[in-house]
């Protein structure tokens, strides 16, 4: 039986996973002046930010399954600097000035997950070594001139840097390297030593976190569940991929899937052999996004998107068999010398995305609803800036972030399905077709770029 074929049988549990005792569901009506649905990233930064400026005020969490649940439990651990969405496509609806605020806020916010975890003693593998996105192919060099010029001409000449083929291969052996494209702006980290760090966290600063406790209503100044009512005069929805289950907010969101898989710890000579023995995020620079890091440990972690999007935000089955064998495929076009090598983990699941892309923070102060959310995958740095504008807009508190062009940016709607199946859908086939004609051509793929205009995304 051959290593895929062995992963194809593996079930859907994170390499992040650990099993911990699940805390006690809410059982009674219940009152406090902060109340969270969804104990992820979101979630945690907010309320660890809100107890850190207010240390006496009531904090309540509620969550359908464990912390972590959701995409904060089964990311692939890039803390970047990465916005969804490009510096110019948030000028078009902002400023200029306000597109370079927002570049630095993410640069400051991978900075600032650092020194809260080591402040605080959370053990989540920090690791700040940058990422490196290799050329692989012509077309894909051509980008790496492409998006240092365009940085440069934006205000950003040091945010990327240009790397030959030498250079790239020495930070990643990978095969076919032509160059490659690096910024410093980008920590790993362990997805799951995270998120229930930060539980703990919170906990010890006076939070509650009531774990199998589904919100069955989310509503101004109050959350619905099956054994209580949570009333507050501050409802935080946290609920990024799910939030489309719930009423009302059908059309607010859409999601969309990433696979992952990892392979059993690599022995040292291995990791040193194929360039791998460091903690640098990477990728390649094709338009289906792929994602990778080594975990400390001495995993490789791979991942990617491709997964087909359901009628109706359906969201069941996180696995998608025949993806996962082409992430498999494409980890061995990087590294032939895994061929042989077990996958003890694979994994699947949602990520949130809003019609224009576009992550957004908010508070309705006639309401108390606040929200955040809809990364497009970009997530674990974008929500602890999220939890800082959040702690911001509830306490009133006045900083320059808060001026940022997300805070209560509003999304369209997604359009309705058929058509909203339809475009999805034709977006990711799409950007698999910009691949293939990359491959054929060696040219930048026409198609590629036509997406990117309809899109902004990069």
């Amino acid at each position: 039986m051959t290593a895929k074929s062995e992963m194809l049988k593996l079930p859907n549990l994170p390499v992040w996973f650990q099993e911990t005792p699940r805390r006690p569901a809410l059982q009674r009506d219940s009152e406090c002046d902060v109340a969270i649905v969804g104990a992820g990233y979101t979630g945690l930064w907010t309320a660890y930010y809100l107890l850190k400026a207010k240390p006496d005020l009531s904090v309540t969490i509620v969550e359908a399954e464990h912390v972590g649940f959701g995409a904060s439990g089964r990311n692939g651990g890039w803390a970047s600097a990465i916005f969804p969405i490009s510096l110019h496509q948030v000028a078009k609806f902002s400023s200029h000035a306000d597109a370079l605020h927002l570049q630095a806020a993410m640069n400051d916010t991978v900075d600032e997950i650092g020194r809260v975890l080591a402040a605080e003693g959370v053990e989540a593998d920090f690791a700040k070594q940058g990422l490196l996105s290799l050329a692989r192919s012509d077309a894909q060099l051509s980008r790496v001139a492409g998006a240092v010029r365009d940085s440069a001409e934006f205000g950003l000449p040091e945010q990327w840097q240009a790397l030959d083929a030498r250079q790239a291969a020495e930070m990643v052996g990978a095969q076919g390297v032509k160059g490659g494209l690096y910024t410093p702006h980008c920590a790993l980290i362990h997805p799951g030593k995270l998120v229930r760090g930060l539980a703990r966290l919170v906990e010890s600063l006076g939070a509650t976190i009531h774990e199998n406790t589904p919100a069955t209503r989310i509503a101004p100044r109050y959350v619905t569940t099956p054994h209580g009512r949570l009333t507050a005069p501050i409802v935080l929805r946290a609920t990024e991929a799910f939030t489309c289950q719930q009423d009302g907010q059908k059309r607010t969101v859409v999601p969309l899937y990433s696979l992952v898989m990892a392979t059993e710890p690599l022995p040292v000579e291995v990791q040193k052999t194929l360039g791998l023995d460091h903690r640098r995020a990477f990728n390649d620079l094709r338009h289906l996004r792929v994602y990778a890091q080594m975990t400390a440990d001495g995993r490789l972690v791979f991942g990617g998107r491709g997964a087909p999007y359901r009628l109706g935000s359906k969201m069941t089955g996180d696995l998608v068999d025949s993806i996962h064998a082409k992430l498999y495929d494409t980890m061995l076009e990087f590294f032939p010398d895994l061929k042989d090598v077990r996958i003890s983990h694979r994994w699947g699941g949602a990520l949130g995305v809003a019609r224009d892309f576009c992550p957004s923070v908010g508070l309705d102060e006639t309401t108390g609803m606040a929200w955040a959310g809809r990364y497009v995958g970009d997530g674990v740095a974008t929500s602890n800036l999220a939890g800082r504008l959040l702690r911001n807009l509830i306490l009133k508190r006045g900083e320059a972030i808060n001026r940022l062009p997300i805070v209560n940016h509003r999304s369209p709607l997604w359009e309705r399905e058929p058509l909203r199946w339809l475009g999805v859908n034709f977006g990711l086939t799409t950007a698999g077709i910009g691949d293939g004609e990359e491959r054929l051509t060696g040219r930048p793929s026409r198609v590629a770029k036509v997406l990117e205009a309809l899109t902004g995304a990069h």
